[in-house]
């Protein structure tokens, strides 16, 4: 959880460090320049540089790219490796390695309802066509924030914000060009080095579903006779 040193990134450590030496998904570091544009132009808080909310923010963001980046738990720096676990929504806890076969997306979109019910099905998807689509979806990028911090380390609690633009298509879903967001509460318990331990997520997944599946499906919104219905997950308020 240490505060990011002057580099490629601001918002995320590691990315320069020993970098040769890692396994990077894609061959090297990512970029974020249009994600961190994105965030700069649509964030709802500013937070001082060296607060714990600016620290929590980066450091969430920091394990986001290892977990999207890095090929190998052992290149992982922001957690500790014996312990770590991810609990989303109440499900059973994903060790390091399970969360980083999955991928993010799958990690956090899992659910046990049956499948006819499901609008995003995490055991059909690998790592890369979760992330293929979201990148669809999101060209920009998927912006994260922390709007509160509500207690420090060890064990700390924050709610956030996830938001990017609808401008590509998502599982045959037609782009609004609107912006998808939702906000969840997590908690996260370090150690005495400040490694992440345990990361518990909780959030509304309609929140997200409901701005994504909110337009037809291409090959019926294309047609000029169609109307478009109300999708179940989709609020107006």
């Amino acid at each position: 959880m240490a505060t990011v040193p002057a580099g490629r990134d601001k918002y995320r450590s590691f990315l320069d460090d020993e970098a040769d030496s890692v396994q990077w998904r894609h061959g090297g570091p990512p970029t974020y320049d249009v994600v961190n544009q994105l965030f700069e132009q649509g964030r709802t808080k500013e937070w001082e540089e060296g607060s714990l909310e600016e620290i929590v923010q980066n450091a969430i963001k920091t394990w986001e790219m290892e977990l999207s980046h890095k090929v190998r738990l052992q290149d992982f720096k922001s957690i500790n490796h014996e312990k770590f676990n991810l609990i989303v929504n109440g499900r059973e806890g994903l060790k390091g390695e399970e969360a980083l076969k999955m991928g993010s997306y799958n990690a956090l979109l899992k659910n046990s309802l049956p499948k006819e019910f499901q609008y995003y099905k995490a055991d059909e998807e690998s790592f890369e066509s979760s992330h293929e689509a979201f990148r669809s979806a999101f060209p920009r990028g998927f912006a994260w924030e922390v709007i509160h911090v509500y207690s420090g380390p060890p064990l700390i609690a924050f709610k956030f914000r996830h938001w990017g633009i609808f401008e590509g298509p998502f599982k045959g879903h037609a782009p609004t060009g609107e912006t998808v967001e939702f906000y969840g509460i997590a908690t996260v318990k370090v150690d005495e080095g400040l490694k992440v331990e345990e990361v518990e997520v909780y959030y509304d997944p309609a929140q997200l579903f409901g701005g994504l599946l909110k337009a037809p499906p291409i090959s019926i919104s294309s047609s000029p006779t169609h109307h478009a219905s109300a999708c179940p997950f989709h609020s107006s308020s």
